[in-house]
């Protein structure tokens, strides 16, 4: 009976939602079932939602709808992050099945099978547990990701996310640690550590200094990624760390306003100084290092002046990509309250200017970087490039069909505009070509 039914997933959000989603589809094809494209014919669709921004919630809501009509009476789950800041609206909402919060998502293969056997089965019938997921199959992707953390106890005035994920919980050093071995033993040449706020990781007195240092004294031949993180929790012994070979040379570290006025409204930890003087100890040590990071444009006050300040240090810091949000009222937050709220339309503005800085910062530091050499994961094979992405995390395209997974020394020649982002040409080196 299983091996007829057909799952399809819907994931929005950040890379902790895609981890979960990851290892909940694994966990249906160990147990027998088909997952489909979301656009198919399915006897069960699972939309796992974000909530982070209104334009998060339109989205999701617009899946759910999808995932209603295409049904017919099929079964619907939705999870993620909206349900837990919009349980009881959801609840009502006609043609949804199962409504699950994040800290029961983990249970979703059980609710199913329950389900599809008859059973009478409801979510809180199950345990909580934020870290209960199964090890991701490595045919889902190139990059392992490795849920190490969740929630958030920094309650900035903007955010939801303490709200919908919870306080900080950290997973057990040797639960994560089993988990690297596992993919790693499978053939995963990429980790990439994720959770909501990663440098706040404690696990008795593992630190999350401590925890990198742990995984990269593993055995293998896979290189170690961290992904966003907050300018807090970590110092110098971070820094020693990003000398080993197999952690690569690039962090995604929140910024969110060159303004101190705007970042004390924010209720961020931080100055802009102290968020500049992390970026210059690691690059006086590693002068090619990435720092990609996010920035909201329009927070209630932004004034003309604050923005200038921010549009001034993305200049300066040279982030090679910055994820520009637009300010969005969540209900629930103290920012919601905040006046004077920023027209629309300088938002929207603010926001094009900030995209262009990004742009600009891109291919310059793409620039600095021809000439130089890239160990790219190749993960996707067009009709006659493969592309794949660089330890500095630089998209890079190479002709040729070069197989997915596959870890190769690349010299970076040129640089396309194509498509809504530039990408990186290189090719082969002389010792690649010759293995």
């Amino acid at each position: 009976m299983a091996g007829k039914r057909r799952i399809a997933f819907k994931t929005l959000g950040c890379r902790l939602n895609q981890y979960e989603s990851d290892a909940l589809v694994s966990e249906f094809r160990h147990r027998g079932y088909e997952v489909v494209p979301f656009h198919e014919k399915a006897d069960l669709y699972i939309v796992n939602t974000c909530t982070v921004t209104n334009q998060s919630d339109h989205k999701s809501r617009n899946m759910i709808r999808q995932a209603i009509r295409r049904g017919e009476g099929a079964a619907v789950i939705v999870t993620g992050c909206m349900v837990d800041h919009y349980r009881e609206k959801l609840l009502e909402q006609e043609g949804i099945t199962y409504v699950v919060v994040n800290d029961r998502k983990s249970s979703i293969v059980s609710l199913a099978e329950a389900h599809f056997h008859g059973e009478t089965a409801t979510p809180e019938l199950f345990s909580p547990d934020r870290f209960h997921f199964p090890t991701t199959d490595l045919s889902f992707h190139t990059r392992s990701l490795i849920k190490i953390q969740d929630g958030c106890d920094n309650f900035c005035s903007y955010c939801i996310i303490p709200r919908v994920r919870g306080r900080a919980v950290s997973r057990p050093v040797e639960d994560i640690l089993d988990n690297i071995r596992k993919v790693t033993d499978a053939g995963s040449r990429e980790v990439v550590l994720t959770g909501v706020n990663i440098t706040r990781y404690q696990y008795g007195d593992v630190s999350f200094e401590d925890l990198v240092e742990h995984i990269l004294r593993l055995p293998g031949t896979f290189r170690l990624r961290i992904s966003s993180i907050e300018p807090e929790g970590f110092g110098e012994k971070l820094y020693d760390l990003f000398a080993h070979p197999r952690l690569t040379p690039h962090l995604h570290m929140c910024l969110q306003s060159g303004s101190d006025a705007v970042l004390k409204r924010m209720r961020r930890r931080y100055t802009v100084k102290e968020f500049l003087s992390i970026m210059e100890s690691i690059r006086s040590r590693y002068p090619d290092f990435n720092f990609t990071t996010d920035i909201i444009v329009g927070f209630p006050g932004e004034t003309d002046e604050e923005f200038g300040e921010t549009v001034r240090v993305a200049r300066e810091a040279g982030f090679s990509h910055i994820h520009t949000f637009k300010f969005s009222v969540r209900d629930g937050t103290s920012a919601a309250r905040m006046e004077p709220k920023v027209a629309e339309q300088v938002k929207n503005e603010r926001s094009r200017v900030i995209r262009e800085i990004s742009l600009q910062n891109r291919l310059r530091y793409f620039r600095s970087m021809l000439d130089k050499t890239q160990q790219v994961l190749f993960e996707k094979r067009g009709k006659s490039y493969s592309l794949g992405y660089g330890e500095h995390y630089l998209p890079v395209a190479v002709k040729g069909k070069i197989p997915a997974n596959t870890l190769t020394e690349i010299k970076l020649t040129g640089i396309e505009k194509g498509g809504r982002e530039p990408f990186l040409t290189g090719e082969p080196t002389q010792k690649d070509r010759e293995s």
